[in-house]
């Protein structure tokens, strides 16, 4: 239950959560519905602390200032990255089949919601499982609105809890065991880390700094955070990017259904490019 708004340090209203919304969504498409009140206070009011501003008021009208690195920060500190290694499982066997009965060399992926790296790093571990070497003929690139992750994930370091559930035989194929001060730590493998290219990228954004075309584009549980007209925008704009051969991989309550005349269903959230599209 909430907490009366006397009872908070800082006074958020329901005029400040409406203007936290329409900024957060005018830039990045993502748009929080009513019950995200407490965690948008939650995750700001932080910043007001750090920045010593006093109200939510003047701490909005700086970010939208755009004069210093607070916009970035105000778009970390809302965006979620909940991640996992080998997230939704039953996409991955899919995924190295699909690569193996591909002819063209070097074959691309696009990782386009990275977080903190997991689901890259699980790509890029397919790929040397398909290939059977820790150099496949794959390049992923990996982009992420959200540049706080996307320095997490270049590191590639995970506390152990990250990686308990993995089996022991993947664990010390694909990762290093850290020793003193790093003792609860482990480190993807460097041969892991050359397979990836992480870049900065907004899907909202007019110009994304990537080109296409690519075999595979990973968006999983990326558009159930935007409404469907800007859903369709990003999709539309998928497509020409993809090989006709190529696959996009949805997340497990994503459907692309008012998208039928860009995509086809294949497989359980794994979609091909519409006939007419496959030209």
């Amino acid at each position: 239950m909430s907490r009366p708004p006397e009872q908070k340090e800082f006074l958020f209203t329901a005029s400040d959560f409406e203007r936290v919304r329409s900024m957060l969504y005018k830039h990045s498409g993502i748009k929080l519905n009513d019950s995200k009140m407490d965690m948008v206070y939650s995750r700001l009011a932080r910043r007001l602390r750090a920045t010593g501003l006093k109200t939510f008021q003047d701490y909005l009208a700086r970010v939208e200032q755009h004069q210093d690195e607070e916009w970035e920060v105000f778009i970390n500190a809302l965006t979620t990255n909940l991640t996992a290694f080998f997230r939704e499982p039953h996409h991955f066997p899919l995924l190295k089949e699909h690569v193996l009965s591909i002819r063209k060399r070097p074959l691309r992926l696009w990782c386009s919601a990275s977080s903190t790296g997991e689901e890259p790093y699980t790509m890029a571990m397919s790929m040397v499982e398909a290939f059977g070497t820790y150099k496949p003929p794959v390049e992923i690139i990996a982009t992420d609105i959200d540049t706080n992750v996307l320095n997490k994930a270049k590191a590639g370091v995970y506390p152990m809890d990250r990686v308990d559930k993995l089996p022991p035989d993947v664990l010390k194929r694909f990762f290093l065991r850290g020793s003193g001060s790093n003792a609860d730590n482990v480190k993807v493998r460097k041969e892991l880390s050359d397979l990836i290219s992480f870049r900065q990228l907004n899907l909202l954004d007019t110009q994304w700094p990537i080109s296409g075309p690519f075999d595979v584009i990973f968006c999983r549980n990326v558009m159930i955070y935007f409404d469907k007209d800007t859903q369709y925008k990003i999709l539309k704009r998928f497509a020409p990017m993809m090989e006709p051969h190529g696959l996009l991989f949805a997340g497990h309550s994503e459907s692309l259904h008012h998208a039928a005349d860009l995509f086809k269903l294949r497989g359980q959230t794994v979609y091909e490019l519409a006939p007419q599209l496959r030209q």
